[in-house]
Formats: C-alpha cells, sequence, structure tokens
C-alpha cells in the first residue's frame, strides 16, 4: 500500500519509522512540517522512503499558514492517492491531514501534544478533539496518553498503544563495565527544556555533592535552560563534577549508558520514554519522577525507583539511598533489561503498527 508518514520534524524518532518502513513491501512517502535544525537527525533519510517536497518544511509551523497548507496537502493527497496517512503529533501535522478531509489518518501522539498541550487553552482543546474525532485509528506510547485521546472523543476500539521501543542488540549489556568503586556516576540524557525537568536534577546533584564527593554527573543534550541550568550547578560549586557530552549520536549512545551507575529522568510529562527504555535496556538502574507513564514501566525496588516530581531534595534523598543500595545493581540492572526485553523490543513492537495499518485499509 501508499503510506505517507507525516511528522512535525526529523528526529532519532522519526528516522526509527522510516527505516523500518523503508524494508516492508509498502511505498513510503515522507512529509515533515518544519525546518527546526535543532532537532535533526543526522542520518540521512532512507533511500526508498521518497521525501515529499510541498509548501511546508521550511519554516516553523504557523497558525496563519494553516488554509495554505491545507491547500498544498489535498494536491499530495491527489497526487499520491495514499492508502492511509500516519501523522502527529496531533495538534498540527494530524490536525492538518484532518482538515483536508482525507479520512484513512493514523493519528500518533508523542505523549506532550495529549498530555500537555491539549489542555493549553480552548483552542487546543477543540483542534484536539476535531482531529481525534476524524482519526480512523490512534496510536501512542502509553495507557496515560490513550486515556487523555479516549477523554477527547476518540474511540476506544480503535486505538493501539505501543511502546516505541529500542533495538534491543544496539542497547546490550555485553560492553557494560563498571566505574571505580569510590566513584559513582549519575546520566541523564534529557532535554534541556522545562517539562524535562532537568534544572530539578541539577538542584538535586548540588544537595548530593556537599555530602558525597566520589558522585558525578553526566549530562547529554542541550536547550533553552541551558544557561539557567549552568547557573543552578556554578553557583552551587560543581561544575569540575559534571561533563557535559553534548549531542551524541545513535551510534555512540550505548557507550554512554555504559559509562554510568544510575539513570535520572526528572521529567514532568511523559508518555513512555525512549531514553527510559535505552537505559533499562543498557541494564543500568533507574530513578525516575512519579509520573504516570513512568509508573508504566518502573516498579518501586524492583528495576529501578521513583521520586517525587518537581522535588529536588526528594530526589537528593534518593540518589544518596541508592548509592547506599549500589550492591543491589547487579540484580536491578538484570531486571532492568528483562523488563525492557519483554515489553520495549522495537521489532516486535512496529509489528503492531503494521497490523494496524492493514486494518485502517480494510476498514
Amino acid at each position: 500500500m501508499k503510506i505517507i508518514y507525516f511528522s512535525k520534524n526529523y528526529t532519532p524518532h522519526d528516522y526509527r519509522f522510516l527505516s523500518s518502513l523503508a524494508k516492508t513491501e509498502h511505498e513510503i512517502f515522507y512529509l515533515r512540517l518544519e525546518a527546526n535544525h535543532r532537532q535533526t537527525e543526522d542520518r540521512p533519510v532512507p533511500e526508498k522512503v521518497r521525501q515529499i517536497l510541498w509548501a511546508g518544511g521550511r519554516h516553523e509551523f504557523r497558525w496563519r499558514d494553516v488554509p495554505r497548507l491545507v491547500l498544498d496537502l489535498r494536491r499530495v493527497i491527489r497526487e499520491i492517492q495514499p492508502d492511509l496517512i500516519h501523522a502527529g503529533p496531533i495538534q498540527n501535522c494530524a490536525f492538518l491531514v484532518a482538515l483536508s478531509g482525507f479520512r484513512h489518518l493514523l493519528a500518533m501522539s508523542w505523549g506532550y501534544d495529549l498530555v500537555m498541550d491539549a489542555d493549553k487553552s480552548a483552542w487546543m482543546r477543540w483542534v484536539t478533539r476535531y482531529t481525534l474525532q476524524r482519526s480512523a485509528f490512534f496510536a501512542c506510547d502509553a495507557n496515560v496518553t490513550r486515556e487523555k485521546a479516549v477523554a477527547f472523543g476518540m474511540n476506544p476500539e480503535n486505538t493501539i498503544v505501543f511502546p516505541w521501543g529500542v533495538d534491543l542488540e544496539h542497547f546490550n549489556l555485553k560492553t557494560f563495565k563498571r566505574s571505580n568503586a569510590r566513584t559513582f556516576t549519575l546520566f541523564c540524557s534529557r532535554t534541556w527544556e522545562p517539562i524535562y525537568g532537568v534544572d530539578v536534577l541539577a538542584r538535586a546533584f548540588v544537595k548530593v555533592a556537599a555530602q558525597n564527593p566520589h558522585v558525578n554527573l553526566i549530562l547529554l543534550g542541550g536547550g533553552s535552560q541551558g544557561a539557567h541550568i549552568r547557573q543552578i550547578l556554578m553557583n552551587g560549586g560543581v561544575m569540575e563534577r559534571v561533563h557535559f557530552g553534548g549531542q551524541v549520536s545513535q551510534r555512540d549512545l550505548p557507550r554512554w549508558y555504559h559509562m554510568a551507575d544510575l539513570y535520572i529522568s526528572p521529567s514532568h510529562v511523559d508518555g513512555t520514554s525512549v531514553t527510559l527504555l535505552e537505559a533499562l535496556a543498557s541494564g543500568l538502574p533507574c530513578l525516575v519522577s512519579d509520573i504516570p507513564g513512568n509508573r508504566e514501566w518502573i516498579e518501586e525496588g524492583v528495576n529501578g525507583w521513583l521520586f517525587r516530581d518537581g522535588d529536588a531534595a526528594d530526589l537528593a534523598e534518593k540518589i544518596l539511598l541508592a548509592i547506599k543500595k549500589r550492591r543491589e545493581f547487579k540484580r536491578v540492572g538484570e531486571l532492568a533489561r528483562k523488563t525492557a526485553e519483554e515489553r520495549a523490543d522495537w521489532r516486535k513492537n512496529f509489528g503492531k503498527l503494521l497490523k494496524t495499518y492493514e486494518k485502517i485499509k480494510s476498514g
């Protein structure tokens, strides 16, 4: 069948979907809404995927461009005559498809679009409801997100929850090396944006470092809170104990997980965090914020631990407790890996998406 994959940008997640789709017998087209180079995947679009040139993909999405984008999207649909369009986030890509009148729409949530953006205003609530009520099917990676979609009018029978998962061969235990017994390394790969709470981790690390001189922190990535986070660390006198790894390619990412003793995600909003799944697959014990999306994956004291969302003092206390329990880390890490093998295998989970495509086509 002919499938248009329509996404806001071109991220590592988009590459994963497109590269897997390119290996199927389907004819795949890629439509990009924005040209935001800060989030661009460095690997090229897979060869078997045809990228569509259209009115979008030149700058950030603007509401005033909606009429022009919908008009050109209808042209694209007439020319390609797709069997279905796989589009998300909900309030931009999927919304444009809904406005076009195309009915074989698989609306895919990216988590934040429903858990956070959908309730920002009356306008966003209307856009969300309009889109979901005109979608043939809805896909997401967490039950908390599905519940939001149903609350906005999505038919619960036409939904699928499938964690995006990870490549279990790429993220593995074979090269896992422990650091010096005296040192303890914390690791966070979340983007430095307000919703991901890296500033909470920075404040917590200042508290931990004051009590334990052998704890270090690795931060990957960057974002709009960069100056604020660095200021917290500088004022706390711990800059020399923080390693800033910058942007890391997917090829090199497993090595960073293997350098750490404890993975931390202080996110305030998440469906299923792919970075959390990467940590689990790497056998790395996890300490994450106590939010619904994380509770779907972390069982307290079994494959990781939870701390009160937004509470730097509680996070610091949980880090210090984890350090005291480091003898349990081998067991916890093995259970983390088992969790990933049972529920986060991308190859298995991707098959659920292909079956959904068939349902949409036959429907």
